[in-house]
């Protein structure tokens, strides 16, 4: 029986939030029944939808692993001069690293990744990525590192449905934590744009807010530029 593991990323774009990373390893009969499942690109299924298949995905894969990067640290790695793809790179390794734990578990003696590949070079990517994965000498990895790959394979559909709803549910803590309305934290979102606006500075300094995107730094001089013209 041929064994994959399937991840993908939610919430690379978000001003406000965590990043999300899922990882799901299943064999090919597991795979088949997530393709009846009707598993595919999680912005392809409404909310109520996904939550009621992520439940349902977890009790058919043989494993899964779920990863959350908050914003403060994806504002470390970036002032460090990690860029978000390495980022990225470094947690699918992790989730790699964890799901083969499973894979030695079940004996097995090759399986192949897929990933949905957040550069546009695949290759450089791809190379990156390998650096992170400890060498495991009983076990043979195929990788694919693909563009797509959320939309072409239901392994990685069902990852990316795992992702959206976890983070989901981490920018539905904050907004209950910190009594707040901040939509879905995209910046194009006018739930959110209301919220930087009227309450971001705030709310900025406990790790919520990711400081490094252009959209808090417009925010920033905006507020710079009003200040000015008070002199």
């Amino acid at each position: 029986m041929k064994y994959f593991i399937g991840i993908d990323d939610s919430g690379r774009g978000p001003v406000i939030g965590p990043m999300v990373l899922a990882g799901i390893l299943a064999d090919e009969k597991q795979i088949k029944i997530l393709k009846e499942l009707g598993a595919k690109d999680s912005k392809m299924i409404t909310p109520r939808r996904r939550e009621l298949l992520a439940k349902r995905i977890k009790k058919f894969i043989s494993a899964h692993y779920i990863i959350k990067i908050p914003a403060q640290e994806i504002d470390h790695q970036l002032n460090s001069g990690i860029n978000l793809n390495k980022v990225e790179a470094i947690k699918a390794a992790e989730i790699i690293n964890l799901l083969m734990k499973k894979v030695d578990e079940l004996k097995l003696k090759e399986v192949e990744i897929i990933i949905d590949c957040p550069s546009v070079n695949r290759e450089s990517w791809k190379d990156y990525l390998m650096k992170h994965i400890i060498e495991n000498k009983n076990v043979k990895i195929n990788m694919r590192c693909e563009h797509k790959a959320d939309v072409n394979h239901a392994i990685v559909s069902a990852a990316s449905i795992l992702g959206k709803v976890t983070r989901d549910a981490e920018i539905e803590k904050i907004k209950i934590k910190y009594g707040i309305e901040c939509g879905s934290g995209y910046p194009a979102d006018p739930l959110c744009k209301k919220f930087l606006r009227e309450q971001g500075d705030e709310f900025a300094e406990l790790g919520i807010v990711r400081k490094t995107w252009q959209t808090w730094k417009n925010h920033v001089n905006k507020k710079t530029q009003k200040r000015l013209k008070d002199f």
